[in-house]
């Protein structure tokens, strides 16, 4: 598939796209089963972390490279 189409970035990002859904899950599973506060915040960096990749990854391929802190 062609990676300058929007399905084409979908699927070119779509393991790192699985990743931030499973960490999202793990977090949210983790806060319901009351897990200890230090996992719970492991999950969430993680969860955050994963989902802002994806956020970045999809604006490179789209020509829109987010901004760098100098």
């Amino acid at each position: 598939m062609d990676k300058r189409t929007v399905i084409g970035m979908v699927e070119a990002g779509e393991p790192l796209i699985q990743q931030a859904i499973d960490a999202m899950r793990d977090y949210h599973q983790a806060q319901d089963r009351c897990a200890p506060p230090e996992e719970v915040e492991r999950l969430r960096l993680l969860a955050h972390s994963l989902y802002q990749a994806v956020l970045d990854y999809q604006l490179i391929q789209a020509g829109r490279a987010p901004a760098t802190i100098q």
